[in-house]
């Protein structure tokens, strides 16, 4: 047997309780009545929940606009009917505008009351859905944008599982194009607040005096071309998240002002004489190395530690390596969807060549890439565009050497450098040269026998086999035995 639907009646006239009990309950309905508004908040703040309110206008004490406010602010989602002996038109739009799902007027048909109550019925049910909806959309959202298929991201999704319930701030570290962001909304549509706004900031777009009226909003006047009021992003974030990206690069004072909003939850617009009080989750990123940014001034302690409750760093793509595969399909499939095109299976070569590139622009400069790939459905054109990316890597950022390299120490990186710049001098002149080795060595101007050493060092001997005469080959064979090894290329004449 289905359970009766409840109803809560509010009304101060023993007549109007009595009347609609007797109605109500003739149709199925378990009714309870009240006398006053006072008595509906002690029920609904105790838990109760009745399917349907139905809320009198003109009560002495707390009247029902006043009551309905203070239900809608327990529990946004009860269906309230509003019924009053007026029909005056500011009083029906501001008790709909704080959320009653109709309003009659006194004396009402029965007709009208079942109109009524299944209008909030069918709501009551196109918010279910909706709900619904969005839980099944942020599931598809996470699945997507939130692929962890590396241990690294796998903890990273445990960790915003736990954060996210709990109302506090969350620092979220990491280079430039991790995701950070992505992080950040799966915080928010996670939490208690993900059915309000989620406003994202760029500390690093505006300079100081913009970012500050663009927080925290200005009143008419302010400052010049202040023509009208604005709110700022904590305003429009009330009661949701508000993610503060590349948090160092705030000014120090308006990381003071931020600070003072963490502590007291007010603060004022720009010229303002009013606190305005504010609930807002605030999350906040950055890509720079704390401690220096903090023992440099660049980032407040305070700040710091006020945000630092519990924190996420975010480890860049080329060491979740496993997920380069998948972020490619995904977004291959998301950009040939937008620019209508067929979505292509890109080769083995081009894939395993994207897991061993580096990305130091991290999933940003993985997706454009992705993105030209899928406008100018040329594989292997795009394979050697990362060739060539990873080449000019190498040359600009001789620093990004294989981790083994690095732990040799200073002075071995540098002579590595060293070698390669001798080799690449080597190899330019002897083409230059047509293999003529005197040639080169005199464009060079080192000695035959540093020369002669150096082609066989680097190996470009073997390279252009058939080059050059056999008595010269010979020669090559014989000097490099007996020899020492030069540490460096020797200027001609000075080679004894």
């Amino acid at each position: 047997m289905a359970e009766k639907e409840r109803i809560l009646v509010v009304d101060d006239e023993p007549s109007i309780r009595k009347y609609l009990g007797t109605l109500l309950e003739v149709d199925g309905y378990e009714v309870e009545t009240v006398v006053s508004g006072q008595e509906a908040i002690k029920k609904i703040e105790s838990g109760d929940r009745p399917d349907f309110i139905i809320l009198d206008v003109l009560m002495p004490e707390l009247n029902g606009i006043e009551t309905l406010k203070q239900l809608m602010q327990i529990d946004r989602s009860l269906n309230i009917i509003m019924l009053s002996c007026s029909n005056e038109v500011g009083t029906v739009v501001e008790a709909i505008r704080l959320g009653a799902q109709d309003y009659l007027t006194k004396p009402f048909e029965k007709a009208e009351l079942d109109v009524a109550i299944l209008k909030c019925r069918q709501k009551q049910t196109l918010r279910a859905e909706n709900k619904t909806l969005r839980e099944y959309c942020d599931t598809i959202t996470e699945d997507i944008c939130f692929l962890a298929a590396s241990p690294q991201m796998v903890r990273i999704r445990q960790q915003i599982l736990q954060i996210a319930p709990v109302d506090v701030p969350v620092f979220i570290y990491g280079e430039s194009g991790v995701g950070k962001e992505v992080v950040a909304r799966m915080i928010h549509i996670r939490s208690t607040r993900r059915s309000q706004a989620f406003i994202k900031v760029n500390c690093a777009a505006l300079p100081g005096e913009l970012l500050e009226s663009e927080l925290f909003g200005f009143e008419q006047g302010a400052f010049t071309g202040a023509v009208r009021s604005k709110p700022g992003k904590f305003e429009l974030a009330n009661k949701g998240t508000i993610f503060l990206d590349e948090i160092a690069e705030m000014s120090p004072h308006l990381q003071a002002k931020l600070l003072h909003v963490l502590q007291d939850h007010q603060y004022s617009r720009l010229g303002g004489r009013h606190l305005i009080d504010v609930d807002v989750r605030v999350l906040a990123a950055t890509n720079v190395e704390i401690q220096e940014a903090m023992k440099s001034g660049r980032l407040r302690e305070d700040l710091y530690y006020r945000l630092n409750v519990l924190s996420i760093n975010v480890p860049p793509l080329r060491e979740r390596t496993t997920e380069i595969p998948l972020l490619f399909r995904h977004f291959l499939q998301k950009y040939s969807a937008k620019f209508n095109k067929e979505t292509v299976v890109p080769s083995r070569h081009l894939l395993e060549a994207a897991v061993r590139y580096p990305w130091p622009g991290n999933l940003r400069e993985l997706e454009n890439f992705v993105k030209r790939y899928v406008i100018l459905e040329d594989d292997e054109g795009s394979f050697r565009e990362l060739l060539e990316m990873a080449a000019t890597r190498q040359r600009i950022s001789p620093r990004e050497e294989p981790a083994p390299a690095r732990e040799q120490g200073l002075k071995a990186l540098v002579r590595s450098l060293k070698d390669e710049a001798e080799m690449e001098a080597i190899a330019d002149a002897l083409e230059k040269t047509h293999w003529c080795r005197k040639d080169a060595a005199k464009m060079l101007g080192i000695s035959y026998k540093a020369l002669l050493y150096k082609v066989r060092q680097f190996g470009l001997d073997t390279n252009r086999a058939g080059h050059g005469n056999s008595k010269e080959s010979a020669k090559v064979k014989n000097n490099v035995t007996s020899d020492p090894a030069p540490a460096a290329l020797v200027p001609a004449g000075r080679d004894s």
